[in-house]
């Protein structure tokens, strides 16, 4: 049983089950959104917090590893799960907040070919809680300084494949009582399923969606996204335009920059014609390259070019910061290595701190 993704009224009705008054629910809920071990529970009755400790995981997800950067303090995570799965994370750190990168499954199935989480497909969703879990750890590592304040849904995983988590996870964030981080602070990648982007639009859930486009057309996009073959881009870009229009919030489009692939004049050209008219922004990514996959990012100058080309073409556009250059920056990379090679040292909770 794992309560850390359980709602005030659920955790009543298990709590009810166990002869407890219902007020018990409510502080419940405090602690666990606060990642507070049973034993720290302070306004819990003693036998209540054994039973608790004796039927559910205390913390479902812990750092395994921690690999801080050199040269910005990027933190990159390796979460071990209850179930001995692991999943990452990453906790960047900026002037207006720290940013964590959360994942929502153990791999992904959507197959793309510029990543690495789906090498090994999707093991299993992840929890609710086990996300909340992703978001405690690091607000550990923070202790003393400001926890997260932004969240990006972008780790392994597609959200939109784990629905129904998701959405519960999102609502919990926002919760008063729990980790209270505003909606419009959180951003959701997705690869471009849209049945679920137009079912998302009416949650009521003011997130800022991030699509993964990564080309100008279906021809090319299909070769490097399976998930192109069943959701064609005027479809996507129609699902895009509803979330737009539901939600009153501009769309990101991200676009990794592959060498011979997707970054020559006339691709740039195309894209701008695609999105003339819509109230997006192109976030151009520098591609980490994954060595099973071939795949080389674009040279500086090729960068530069693309993005001067979109801008001469009236498109919002901006190059993504490249963060912890020197980690293995790629989705992905950590957990496929300590599955290979069983590699996942003692987190040092100090990686988070400046020195």
């Amino acid at each position: 049983m794992l309560l850390h993704g359980m709602t005030r009224d659920e955790l009543a009705d298990v709590l009810a089950g166990w002869g407890q008054p219902a007020f018990r629910a409510g502080q419940l809920f405090h602690w666990l959104q606060r990642g507070v071990g049973y034993a720290q529970m302070s306004n819990l009755p003693a036998p209540l917090r054994q039973r608790l400790a004796d039927c559910a995981p205390q913390q479902p997800v812990q750092v395994a590893q921690a690999l801080r950067s050199g040269l910005d303090g990027t933190v990159k995570l390796l979460y071990r799960l209850a179930d001995e799965h692991m999943v990452e994370g990453v906790l960047m750190r900026y002037k207006h907040g720290n940013t964590l990168c959360v994942s929502t499954q153990v791999g992904c199935a959507m197959g793309c070919t510029f990543c690495a989480s789906t090498l090994e497909g999707c093991a299993r969703n992840l929890h609710a809680g086990e996300m909340i879990g992703q978001v405690q750890c690091a607000n550990a590592m923070l202790a003393g300084d400001s926890p997260v304040h932004n969240v990006v849904l972008m780790g392994s995983g597609e959200p939109l494949d784990n629905y129904e988590q998701t959405v519960r996870f999102l609502r919990l964030l926002r919760d008063p009582d729990g980790l209270c981080i505003g909606l419009r602070n959180v951003s959701l990648s997705t690869c471009g399923l849209v049945p679920q982007m137009r079912r998302f639009a009416r949650e009521g859930l003011p997130v800022t969606l991030s699509v993964s486009l990564h080309a100008p057309n279906d021809t090319i996009r299909r070769t490097l996204m399976p998930v192109a073959r069943a959701n064609p881009m005027e479809t996507l870009l129609d699902a895009c335009r509803d979330y737009i229009a539901q939600t009153g919030r501009r769309v990101i489009m991200e676009y990794a920059l592959i060498h011979g692939v997707n970054c020559a004049p006339p691709h740039a050209d195309e894209l701008a014609a695609r999105l003339r008219g819509m109230q997006c922004h192109v976030n151009l990514i520098p591609l980490n390259a994954v060595a099973e996959r071939g795949l080389r990012g674009a040279g500086a100058a090729e960068v530069r070019a693309f993005q001067q080309r979109l801008l001469s073409r009236g498109v919002s556009v901006t190059l993504r910061r490249e963060m912890g250059g020197d980690l293995q920056g790629a989705c992905g990379q950590l957990r496929r290595r300590y599955m290979q090679q069983g590699d996942a040292s003692p987190a040092d909770p100090s990686l988070a701190k400046e020195e």
